[in-house]
């Protein structure tokens, strides 16, 4: 063990300090006097430390000045919070401050405690045993460097914070409820006799109902001494007719035994009538003790001879000793068994004697091999192995006949397992998240029972085929995030459908003749995509039963002949390419979804609306429009239109007559257009609008019939020249009003504002002035964005005047309420600026808590580094989240704009720092330049490498558009499995901050939108 203490010859034992509840400069001289250097391996100091708002955070607590001098004279010193087993009591009464060193165990801490175990707690989550040798310090260190901090002494003093508890917290005793952990329903102390007869007298027991059981034991030994337990399913529950209250438990079977249990009242009596029938009455097969920090099995549960699905996914199982692992074969009926995340790091080998498994699920349990035992598991159907280390399996595997479900994921294989040609049940070949680099077609013939190959997030480059043969069995693969630059999957002829979305391709081969949908987005196509049989560039036209062609992100600069002709194409997706025209139509189609945003075209078909009577969501925003086709022929409409996107064209006032001719239409949006006016009559037939979104125009009002819309949530009309305030405030549904930057002078309310309305931007109105009665009125509302009205004073002018900001939204999939930003143009010293942006997701607590809090760490930070101020303004934000921060998520990014002090002529710098997919944008002469990355799966292989090595299982929830979900969970600068904070800083002078250049910062989304100067568009990144 490193050094403990200043000198030698000092006791290693630990020494307990009377408790400082008084600071030391008030505290008598008495206490102050009696208080020691620590000179032992540890010291411990009681604390009572007040609470603060959180139920789980701690107030900074106080320890003397002697022993933070003693802290100081080693980085490998510091000090660990330790707290009692009740959760809900440790926080005040039961908490110790352990001074050691980074070389001081469990075990010696677990010896100056009395207590024979030390238990660590990650995020809230689950509570392990510490081994003996572990060093918690060192593990809280480890922690912290895992964050991101790498200054020694830094380290140290966040370890002394007691904020820290909410991320990483030990425990004397387990913290576990038996209620939660032994499904307790009903207890108490009831008198109780034991058999049919007489010859049993009355005692007081604790008596239990605990499951499918009646547990009877002493008070006073209640959980040490002897239990007796009496299984109920099957048995039965009597009234005593000769005792009040009174109710005689019977269980099953030839040597039924009998309790007699005496209540003392009326409602005590019922309750456990009601609840005890109820359980003779059931058949326990299933089990759920996933997530309860379990090392063993609760014995009473191995009285249930009826379980068949067992849970245990997520606890710290044992592999040997009573109740573990080993004990498991005494279910004799177990049919279904969850040991995922466990931690095992080798497969036990004793469960391979439950022979009547059919279901086993091991995933993400750092297996590196499988015992060639696991063939006697001849009735298994699903194997579970993924989030392992796996490099192959073994032979007798080809013994499970019966197997048809095994899940390889995010293992280690570096080719297709040979094994599963033997394995003739199986129809899914999951092998997601592997090291494959080549695609072996050859091997893949062989296994003619194989349907749906998953070889997602691999590193395949290319696919080989040693053959001419043809594969008629695949009907399903999925390819995305690779890098293949080519792929020739023509062999294949029974493909539906195709996902290669986020490879690097060029050139694409299939066999259309059964290709039902194919997503080839985010690659390099240029058209080069052949067709086996036809050899023809318009290979996809002849494909009779395409419904999906998903081509987006690519450089198409047009589309086969005959692709919207197509008699079975319903969902056309050609976004961000390089179209120039679509040909015009011709015939009918059964076309519903359209989607060519960001492209080059003037103009659409003519008759796009009245062929395609099906469609219902058009997308064409980010184009060149400059009018739209009509949607009649005649007097009435046959339209079905539903969602239309327009923003980012150049359509006029011409254009908002053809609207009408959609009278279904529920979600309308032509921001950043060239309107004028939007004519009453026309706005009051579009009935069934729920959102209306006319930002970035020239309009002077809000047609009045906007009151006629009763199905409205959402109106965004940002920058425009709005001076009178529309009549939105009588819709009874409307939720989201944005009018900032408009022109408004007044505002006229009713009586009572519509309960749905949850968030109203009138900022940016610069001769807007409210009334107190108004702002009371608005104080009701969620969120009120209004502008403060600066003081007069001369210091405040000049600040005021430096640096401008303004903040615009475009409405999009992201809810706006989970959505905050920051944006301070007079920080610190007033020539300095901090602008930010945070979003939730589908939270609104967090970001609402980083706009509050968090220019003040930076604040607070800058202070303190002049290096490493970013990431440490992150982290620091993180834990002063608390318990909140654990539970819920947020992306962010920080943009922080300063100069040399010492040097007021000097150049300003500009710091960027960001998480997840917020980003920050120099928008300069009209061009964008990124400041920042997008850290996500999709468009950072650094992330996606990072979260395959530390086996986290991502799965697809959706396939339109791609979604997944991480298990474990992924948090905000959660490690190991999230990233730290990526910072960057740039060099400025005036005239780069300066027009024609300004900063915007965005949030990554896909949708809508095109690049503004200075706009926060939440639909699609600027940059794009």
């Amino acid at each position: 063990m490193g050094e403990a203490g200043p000198g030698p010859g000092v006791s290693p034992g630990p020494r307990e300090a009377p408790e400082p509840e008084e600071d030391e400069a008030t505290a008598p001289a008495g206490a102050r006097g009696s208080r020691a250097v620590p000179r032992g391996g540890i010291r411990v100091l009681k604390r009572n430390v007040k609470r603060n708002g959180s139920k789980s955070c701690l107030n900074r607590s106080r320890f003397g000045s002697r022993e933070r001098d003693w802290l100081k004279e080693d980085v490998g010193r510091g000090c660990v919070y330790v707290y009692g087993g009740d959760s809900a009591a440790a926080a005040s009464s039961d908490l110790r401050l352990v001074l050691c060193t980074v070389e001081t165990p469990a075990s010696e801490i677990c010896d100056g405690e009395g207590r024979k175990n030390l238990f660590l707690q990650l995020h809230g989550d689950l509570v392990r045993r510490l081994e003996p040798t572990e060093k918690p310090l060192q593990i809280v260190y480890d922690y912290l460097a895992g964050l991101g901090f790498d200054d020694p002494v830094r380290m140290q003093e966040e370890a002394a914070n007691s904020d820290l508890s909410c991320m990483i917290r030990f425990y004397s005793e387990k913290p576990c409820q038996v209620e939660q952990l032994d499904r307790i329903l009903l207890s108490g102390v009831y008198n109780v006799r034991k058999g049919k007869t007489q010859l049993h007298k009355w005692a007081e027991r604790l008596v239990i109902l605990c499951g499918t059981c009646l547990i009877v034991s002493s008070v006073k030994d209640s959980h040490a001494g002897k239990m007796h337990i009496l299984p109920l399913v099957g048995g039965k529950v009597e009234e005593m007719k000769r005792r009040q209250y009174t109710l005689a438990f019977t269980s099953a079977g030839a040597q039924a035994q009998t309790y007699h249990v005496s209540f003392e009242t009326l409602t005590e009596y019922q309750r456990w009538h009601r609840q005890a029938s109820t359980v003779v009455s059931m058949r326990l097969s299933m089990v759920d003790l996933s997530c309860y920090s379990l090392e063993e099995v609760p014995e009473h549960l191995f009285y249930s001879q009826d379980i068949i699905y067992l849970n245990l996914r997520h606890n710290f199982m044992r592999s040997s000793g009573a109740g573990s692992l080993d004990s498991l074969c005494r279910f004799s009926q177990l049919k279904s068994l969850n040991l995922s995340h466990n931690r095992l790091g080798e497969f036990p080998v004793s469960l391979c004697e439950i022979s009547t498994l059919t279901e086993l699920n091991i995933s993400c349990n750092g297996l590196c091999s499988l015992p060639s035992q696991i063939g006697k598991l001849l009735n298994l159907q699903t194997l579970w192995l993924d989030g392992n280390f796996l490099t192959s399996l073994p032979e007798e595997m080809g013994n499970l006949q019966q197997l048809s479900c095994l899940g390889l994921s995010f293992n280690n294989f570096c080719e297709l397992p040979a094994i599963c040609e033997k394995l003739i049940l199986i129809d899914k070949l999951a092998l997601a998240g592997n090291v494959l680099e080549t695609l072996d077609l050859a091997v893949l013939n062989r296994m003619s029972h194989i349907k749906n190959v998953d070889l997602r997030l691999n590193n395949l480059k290319r696919a080989a085929a040693d053959t001419l043969e043809g594969n008629k069995s695949v009907t399903y693969m999925d390819l995305r995030d690779n890098q293949m630059t080519d792929l020739d999957l023509s062999s294949l002829g029974s493909l539906e459908q195709l996902h290669c979305e986020r490879n690097k391709l060029k050139e694409l081969t299939l066999s259309g003749f059964s290709l039902r949908a194919l997503y080839a987005n985010s690659n390099c196509t240029v058209c080069s995509i052949c067709n086996q049989l036809q050899c023809v560039p318009d290979w996809a036209c002849e494909a009779k039963k395409l419904e999906v062609l998903d081509m987006s992100h690519n450089l198409l600069v047009e589309l086969p002949s005959r692709i919207l002709s197509s008699l079975s194409l319903r969902k056309l997706m050609v976004g961000h390419n390089r179209l120039q025209r679509l040909l015009p139509l011709v015939e009918h189609i059964p076309l519903e979804v359209l989607d060519i945003q960001h492209n080059l075209l003037t103009k659409l078909p003519e008759t796009l609306f009245v062929k395609a009577l099906n469609l219902r969501y058009l997308n064409a925003s980010a184009n060149s429009l400059e009018s739209l086709p009509s949607a009649c022929t005649g007097e009435e409409s046959l339209s079905m239109l539903q969602l239309l996107y327009l923003t980012s064209n150049n359509l006029t006032d011409q254009c908002i007559p053809v609207l009408v001719g959609h009278p279904s239409l529920r979600i309308l949006h032509l921001a950043n257009n060239h309107l004028q006016t939007f004519p009453a009559s026309k706005l009051s037939k579009l009935e069934h609008l729920e959102e209306l979104n006319l930002s970035g125009n020239k309009l002077k009002t809000i047609p009045t019939t906007v009151a006629n819309c009763k199905l409205l949530h959402t109106l965004i009309a940002h920058s425009n020249e709005i001076s009178i305030f529309p009549e939105i405030l009588h819709l009874p549904r409307i939720q989201f009003v944005d009018l900032s930057c408009n022109e408004l002078t007044e505002i006229l309310i009713p009586e009572a504002l519509p309960g749905a309305l949850q968030e109203l931007d009138l900022s940016g109105n610069t001769n807007l002035v409210l009334e107190h009665k108004t702002l009371d009125v608005f104080s009701h509302i969620t969120t009120l964005k209004i502008d403060a009205k600066p003081s007069l004073t001369a210091d405040s002018a000049l600040s005021s005047t430096f640096w401008s900001h303004g903040v615009a939204e475009m409405a999009g999939q992201r809810n706006k309420l989970c959505v905050s930003s920051l944006a301070l143009g007079n920080f610190a010293e007033g020539v300095e600026a901090v602008y930010g942006m945070f979003d939730g997701d589908k939270n609104e607590e967090l970001p609402r808590l980083l706009q509050c809090t968090m220019a003040d760490v930076l604040l607070e930070e800058v202070q303190q580094s002049d290096t490493m101020f970013m990431s440490n303004t992150f982290l620091v934000s993180h834990r002063k989240l608390g318990m909140a921060g654990q539970k819920l998520g947020s992306s962010a990014v920080l943009c922080y704009i300063r100069h040399d002090g010492a040097d007021p002529a000097s150049n300003f710098s500009l710091t960027v720092a960001n998480v997840g997919t917020c980003q920050a944008i120099l928008c300069r002469s009209g061009k964008p330049l990124p400041l920042s990355r997008v850290f996500s799966l999709e468009q950072c292989s650094e992330e996606a490498k990072r979260v395959k090595e530390q086996k986290a299982i991502i799965t697809e929830v959706g396939l339109d558009p791609l979604q997944f979900s991480f298990y474990p969970p992924l948090k905000f600068l959660d490690p190991p499995s999230s990233p730290s904070c990526r910072w960057v800083s740039h060099l400025l002078n005036s005239s780069q901050l300066g027009p024609p250049s300004s900063l915007g910062i965005a949030r990554k989304v896909q949708r809508t939108g095109k690049c503004v100067t200075g706009e926060t568009d939440r639909n699609q990144c600027q940059s794009q």
